[in-house]
C-alpha cells in the first residue's frame, strides 16, 4: 500500500486548489500536512511525473495541472502508488503447506483481495479533487 502517501498527496492537491493563484512552496505545504518539506517535494515529484501537478525548475511551488473536476481520486492514488510495494492487502508468505488450510488461503485470500481493490478503485474513480476540495473549503468557511 502507498502508506499514508495517498493521504498526503490529496492533502497536497487540495491546498494547492483552495489557494488557487497562490505558489505554495513545499515549506507552507509540509506546515499544513505536518511533515518535512522533502517528503512534500518526493511526493509533488510523483504528481508532477503524474501530469497532475507542474512544477518550473528554479521557481518555488506547484500548481494544478488541469481542471480539478477531470483529476480524481485514482488519479492521484494512481500517482503515489509503486509497483514494487507491497499490495493493498498483504498476505502471509509462508503458511504451513502441511494444513489444508494453510496450503489452500493464499489463492482465496487473493481472489478477495483483487475483487476488494478493484471495488475501491472503481470508487476512487468516481470521486474528483474538486469534490474533496469544495468539501474542505465548505468546512473552512463554517469555522
Amino acid at each position: 500500500m502507498t502508506s499514508n502517501r495517498f493521504a498526503m498527496a490529496v492533502h497536497i492537491m487540495t491546498l494547492l486548489d483552495v489557494n488557487e493563484g497562490e505558489r505554495m512552496t513545499s515549506e507552507l505545504i509540509a506546515g499544513s500536512v505536518n511533515t518535512n518539506p522533502v517528503v512534500i517535494r518526493r511526493i509533488i515529484g510523483m504528481l508532477s511525473k503524474a501530469r497532475l501537478v507542474t512544477t518550473n525548475a528554479g521557481v518555488a511551488g506547484a500548481v494544478i495541472a488541469r481542471p480539478t473536476d477531470q483529476i480524481t481520486l485514482l488519479d492521484i492514488y494512481n500517482a503515489v502508488s509503486s509497483p514494487t510495494q507491497d499490495e493493498l492487502f498483504a498476505i502471509h508468505e509462508k503458511p504451513n503447506p502441511n494444513c489444508g488450510v494453510g496450503r489452500n488461503i493464499q489463492s482465496s485470500l487473493e481472489k478477495a483481495f483483487d475483487e476488494a481493490k478493484k471495488a475501491m478503485e472503481n470508487k476512487l474513480s468516481e470521486i474528483t479533487l474538486a469534490q474533496i476540495a469544495g468539501d474542505v473549503a465548505g468546512k473552512i468557511n463554517i469555522e
